[in-house]
């Protein structure tokens, strides 16, 4: 994984030392509120409903072992002993007190962490597929590239005032696990006649206007990546809307002016920018890549592994769920659920960090993810080692065999603690998790995506869930839309909306009547949930979850 260079360190080094003044400024009194806002969102503080919140980044979902043992000092340190995992891949720490944030970017900057453009007008935090470098299906490793663009845009001295948030998303996989069509430039790494290159998709984004990116081109060679990048954020800086925040992203950009033109203007400013260039990125990508090289993969017998297997149902119950294929003989990719029954999705104590750490240094080489859908990853694991593994994880809450299953929420903070919040997401997602393990289901309804969102601005990825939930203020009530048939796959769709909300004491109802409703009419145990609604469509859900609307039709 990639080290700092001395200029990065010197870097951070002073970001941090700039902000440790302007905060020392505003407890001074010398600094408003609104003068200080602009300063704090450039280093990741925002300031919600009960204190001040940290987000910090984790480039493209890459932790060190050492780095996630700091994380879980920072947590015990100078917040509430807990950090909750997000859907860009980053970590938030919800209590920490303005007079420590400075020592906590100082103790992040020791280990290689910064909070440096996880918020604001900018490019944020770039993604990408969560089993990056040991995927079996994977054309290559797209975490170089993925941090050539983090240090292209950081800082970039024409992208630090954008018309609005930008998000960039990189997989190596045909199957997309970086839900590259919901962001507002999505890469895939591809290969034609022996070459590698990029699709370039735009104008994703989910939110108040949701909408699929378009293909921009279809092959882009790899040498072109970043100036064809700067020509298409230029052509957004210029053409975004700054007259109205809610019609600034780029996907209404592309939207307004249509793909067509707006290929022609990234291809006319490519011209300019390709020149500018002269091949420096690629000198650059070149020493990136060397440090991404892989493991030295241990060859050895999986003995162990089958005989668990054989042995335990509790552990073949997680191997089955928790499991994915490795790229290499012998290894695979272990999912750790942050969504033991109960919790809080997303939400990992500093002892659970710690044991995660431990498993990655003894375990997987040292690495792990954060997955998108709010759980960690051990990416390198030798199938000898898991019967370990899998009691360790036992011991700390760890070991819930629910990884895509209707548990496997992923959810905003919501009202609980977000400013922006206009209903709670959190008790929405703990009831239908407990709800669901109360029935002993989950395994029966097999592969099931819900996502829920506390308001309009999707951070709970509702739009794209095969069940997704909205929740609303109604008069001053809780009240939660439901979607179907939303996909954050390669095949990306938005869901539909079933029809009025429910309020919060009903919500949980709901669900069970879809998913009784899918149980009932699926064809057999392996047609999945997604695949139903995309054969018999809205119809059958709707007439289940509103009887009385279908009873009105009838007697008409």
């Amino acid at each position: 994984m990639y080290s700092y260079s001395d200029f990065d360190a010197a870097f951070v080094a002073e970001r941090n030392r700039q902000f440790r003044a302007q905060v020392e400024r505003r407890i001074d009194g010398s600094l408003t509120e609104d003068e200080f806002k602009p300063l704090r969102l450039m280093n990741g503080l925002y300031l919600q409903l009960h204190a001040y919140m940290l987000r910090v980044a984790v480039p493209y979902g890459t932790l060190s072992a050492a780095q996630m043992r700091q994380l879980a000092y920072i947590a015990e340190r100078w917040d509430k002993g807990y950090g909750h995992f997000t859907t860009r891949q980053n970590i938030q720490f919800n209590w920490p007190q303005l007079r420590d944030v400075p020592d906590m970017l100082d103790a992040l900057a020791e280990v290689q962490m910064h909070a440096i453009q996880t918020s604001g007008n900018t490019i944020r935090n770039v993604t990408a597929d969560h089993f990056s470098g040991a995927a079996a299906d994977e054309v290559a490793d797209p975490r170089p590239v993925a941090e050539l663009i983090r240090q292209w845009s950081t800082d970039h001295p024409e992208f630090q005032f954008l018309p609005r948030k930008f998000k960039i998303a990189v997989t190596g996989s045909q199957a997309d696990r970086a839900v590259i069509r919901a962001h507002d430039i999505g890469l895939r790494v591809l290969e034609r006649n022996g070459e590698q290159g990029y699709e370039v998709i735009v104008g994703g984004g989910l939110g108040r206007t949701p909408m699929i990116g378009k293909t921009l081109t279809e092959f882009l060679p790899k040498a072109d990546l970043l100036p064809y990048l700067e020509a298409i954020v230029s052509v957004w800086n210029l053409l975004g809307r700054r007259d109205n925040k809610f019609k600034a992203r780029i996907k209404i950009t592309v939207h307004e002016n249509g793909i067509d033109e707006i290929r022609r203007l990234v291809d006319d400013r490519f011209a300019e920018t390709r020149t500018a260039f002269s091949g420096v990125d690629q000198e650059m990508l070149r020493a990136i890549e060397a440090q991404f090289a892989a493991p030295a993969f241990k060859q050895s017998g999986t003995e162990a592994y089958d005989t668990a297997y054989d042995a335990d149902p509790v552990f073949r119950s997680w191997a089955d769920t928790n499991l994915t294929a490795h790229r290499a003989d012998g290894y695979a990719i272990v999912q750790i659920s942050l969504k033991a029954h109960g919790a809080t999705p997303g939400d990992a104590s500093a002892e659970q960090m710690r044991v995660m750490a431990d498993l990655a240094e003894q375990y997987a080489h040292g690495e792990l993810r954060v997955s998108h859908e709010q759980n960690i990853v051990l990416p390198h694991v030798h199938k000898s080692d898991l019967p370990q593994i899998h009691a360790v994880l036992q011991q700390h809450g760890l070991a819930t065999a629910n990884i895509g299953l209707i548990s496997d929420i992923i959810a905003c903070p919501g009202m609980d603690y977000c400013a922006l919040a206009t209903a709670r997401s959190i008790p929405i997602a703990q009831q239908i998790a407990t709800r669901f393990d109360d029935l002993k289901r989950e395994h029966e309804i097999g592969d099931l995506k819900i996502k829920i969102s506390g308001c309009i601005n999707a951070c709970g990825h509702h739009h794209v869930g095969h069940i997704g939930i909205l929740g609303l203020d109604r008069a001053g009530v809780e009240n939660y839309q439901i979607t179907l048939g939303g996909d954050h796959t390669e095949n990306a769709a938005l869901g539909q909306r079933t029809g009025p909300g429910f309020p919060a004491e009903e919500i949980v109802g709901a669900v069970e009547t879809i998913v009784d409703t899918y149980l009932d009419i699926r064809t057999s145990a392996e047609e999945t949930f997604i695949e139903t609604f995309r054969r018999t469509g809205m119809a059958p859900f709707k007439a289940a979850l509103y009887p009385e609307k279908e009873e009105k039709r009838d007697a008409a």
